[in-house]
């Protein structure tokens, strides 16, 4: 039985012309995306969105909330509790303008989508409910590019938790796709007293799901996703607790995972340096095995 691999039927012919030389690579864009944790007696469930029929990338592919950084958010100053922004530059392998947004993206992103906010009105706090009418105007604006992350901060006086992140993987978009984003991946515990909600117009359906049970489906072909959302999601399924993989995240490697295309013989090789599971082979003149 085939597994949910989100696969493109363009990329052969794609892959071919960047083989061929006569394909130019698109400059990815940097984003982020946040696995939202959250305990149970069961162990700890992970927050996943499934992406619309209608969206131009990864129609149906389950994933986590997140999108582009916004470069509004590279040199406002923001409110910051948790390490400096020199300690995540160093972290995320980039300079500390870009470290802000980085991490601006994953707080705003999980805000946007799943109505959950990493930030409050001092270094040891969190907001409470973000549901009221109040909150959704922000929230609008946010999504609309109305309003800047470091904006919408500063207008509520509000801190980021930066602290409440660890930063688990990065992975960037093949260079035969057509949309690339050189995004990373964090971890994040769902705070104390709020809520998670469908908040976001790209999803049309919301889960809280064990990583074992999801990684289960996907391998029946019953949930599709794109290879680093069922990589990490394999990772999650060592820990036992939220704070468990808080705890690791600072010890992962950060090197980005870059699809590789070569071409072998009669077939195109497609492949993930360190995830083999994702290897496809593609004949010359037929669909990838």
């Amino acid at each position: 039985m085939a597994n949910g691999q989100w696969y493109p039927p363009e990329w052969p012919d794609r892959i071919r012309a960047l083989a061929a030389g006569t394909l130019t690579p698109v400059t990815p864009k940097r984003a982020a995306t946040v696995m939202l944790l959250k305990d149970t007696g069961s162990g700890p469930v992970v927050h996943m969105l499934r992406r619309r029929a209608s969206m131009a990338f990864a129609a149906g592919a389950y994933a986590y909330p997140g999108g582009g950084v916004d470069p509004r958010d590279d040199d406002r100053h923001v409110r910051w509790a948790g390490p400096t922004r020199a300690w995540w530059a160093d972290r995320l392998g980039v300079d500390e303008a870009a470290a802000q947004a980085i991490v601006c993206a994953a707080v705003r992103e999980t805000y946007e989508e799943a109505g959950v906010l990493l930030a409050g009105p001092d270094a040891d706090s969190v907001v409470g409910d973000t549901t009221g009418p109040d909150w959704e105007a922000d929230r609008a604006a946010l999504v609309a590019r109305d309003l800047s992350f470091a904006e919408f901060l500063d207008r509520r006086g509000l801190v980021l938790r930066s602290d409440l992140l660890g930063a688990w993987t990065r992975w960037i978009t093949p260079e035969f796709e057509a949309r690339r984003y050189d995004t990373w991946f964090f971890v994040a515990a769902l705070p104390e007293g709020q809520r998670t909600r469908n908040a976001s117009t790209e999803a049309d359906r919301t889960v809280w799901i064990r990583p074992a049970e999801a990684a289960a489906s996907y391998d029946k072909g019953e949930l599709l996703m794109m290879p680093p959302t069922i990589a990490t999601l394999r990772q999650l399924t060592a820990y036992g607790a939220a704070e468990q993989a808080l705890g690791a995240a600072p010890g992962r490697d950060l090197t980005p995972v870059l699809a590789q295309a070569r071409l072998e013989g009669d077939e195109l090789v497609l492949s993930w340096p360190g995830h083999d599971e994702f290897t496809k082979h593609i004949p010359t003149g037929g669909a990838p095995a």
